[in-house]
């Protein structure tokens, strides 16, 4: 996909010099969504990165350490074994953020349900969606006659789009729980490229009074997205004069990603509590630029902890993303660099607001990123 967007803004540039920094930046904002290149299933890295981000501004100001203790809606994300330890009957959550000035859109909404009278068994439908909006073509800018005609130029969105439906259920013992996502994903660039792709994921926990732990296989049986592509004849000249090759259908796939988890819980004293947590994300489709990795492997950890007072207040910290960067003094060696995040959260009865610092994955030169969500539990009368 990074090649078609690519093919966009070489056309652009060639046929009308405007605004360059405003299309400059929503190309590197949609170049953030879809850099996993469209290719044969042979070359099936970083598939679905958007993925990846996560869900809840708890979770971001934590670090991503979740798997061991999520227990609400954002459960169905980090392991959806969580979810039947939600206390809530009915749940409804939301996040937001952007980066880029507002050019880049990530949102996540998800609603569920105790399934039973006893809260053993727990269901939620969530959906993510990560997009540019308002980004000009200016493919059809020339008229048949050649003259310039502004009103020929469009808008069009390159959106990340999943559902998750997910059930979640303890088990006799009820220490442990176990879970599962049926994922649906679709991913477009306006009218020019759509793809669709439906994957499965599983998730366990055991938990006892203090600790908890946490496993959670994305993609187990391997997730396919097949493209199709859709373009004019007029639009696939343009294409073609520019020196740009017309995007071909063709299929990725996103191999299994496994994430275990270990959480610490305790209370400091009558108001005060503390949970530490620490996950470990493992990849299998080859080397990436991790803490450790292999040919075959790679494994970045994850260390988070939430401060509570009162369970009203909550202060949390976190670090991931543990990589090796080129030094900005001696541009010849390397260094090791690592993202921190933070965050605060506030619970008033039925009502949650989560705020969180950080960045999205040092993939760019903006400073921070903002993220705000909320929940709300919801119980019936009577």
């Amino acid at each position: 996909m990074v090649s078609f967007l690519n093919s966009l803004a070489n056309c652009n540039n060639y046929q009308v010099d405007m605004n360059k920094n405003f299309v400059v930046y929503c190309f590197l904002g949609a170049g953030l969504l879809l850099f996993s290149q469209i290719s044969t299933a042979q070359t099936p890295k970083f598939v679905n990165e958007f993925l990846n981000i996560g869900v809840g501004a708890r979770s971001h100001g934590m670090g991503g350490a979740m798997v061991a203790h999520a227990n609400d809606n954002t459960a169905a994300y980090w392991n959806t074994a969580g979810l039947s330890f939600n206390s809530a009957p009915f749940q409804v959550s939301a996040m937001h953020a952007e980066w880029f000035g507002g050019i880049v859109n990530y949102d996540y909404l998800a609603v569920g349900k105790s399934l039973d009278a006893d809260q053993n068994a727990y269901g939620s439908i969530s959906i993510i969606r990560l997009a540019v909006d308002q980004i000009p073509n200016t493919l059809r800018l020339y008229g048949p006659d050649g003259s310039i005609d502004y009103s020929r130029i469009e808008n069009f969105s390159v959106g990340d789009y999943a559902g998750l439906i997910s059930y979640a259920r303890r088990l006799s013992n009820e220490r442990f729980a176990i879970g599962g996502n049926v994922k649906i994903i679709h991913r477009s660039a306006g009218r020019f490229a759509n793809a669709w792709g439906f994957g499965l994921d599983l998730g366990v926990t055991y938990r006892t009074d203090n600790w908890m732990f946490g496993l959670m296989a994305r993609d187990v049986t391997t997730t396919y997205n097949s493209w199709t592509f859709s373009f004019t004849e007029e639009e696939k000249a343009v294409l073609q004069s520019t020196n740009n090759a017309v995007p071909e259908s063709s299929t990725e796939i996103a191999l299994p990603h496994f994430i275990a988890g270990l959480a610490y819980q305790t209370n400091l004293g009558e108001d005060f509590s503390l949970l530490i947590a620490c996950d470990f994300h493992v990849t299998t489709d080859g080397k990436r630029n991790t803490l450790v990795n292999s040919n075959t492997l790679s494994m970045d950890p994850r260390i988070g902890f939430e401060a509570g007072f009162k369970d009203l207040v909550f202060l949390r910290g976190g670090v991931y993303n543990f990589q090796r960067a080129l030094d900005d003094i001696n541009s010849e060696s390397e260094i090791w660099t690592v993202q921190p995040n933070f965050g605060i959260g506030l619970h008033l009865g039925n009502f949650r607001i989560d705020y969180a610092l950080g960045n999205l994955g040092q993939v760019s030169q903006v400073e921070v990123s903002h993220l705000f969500s909320v929940s709300v539990d919801i119980h019936p009368r009577g």
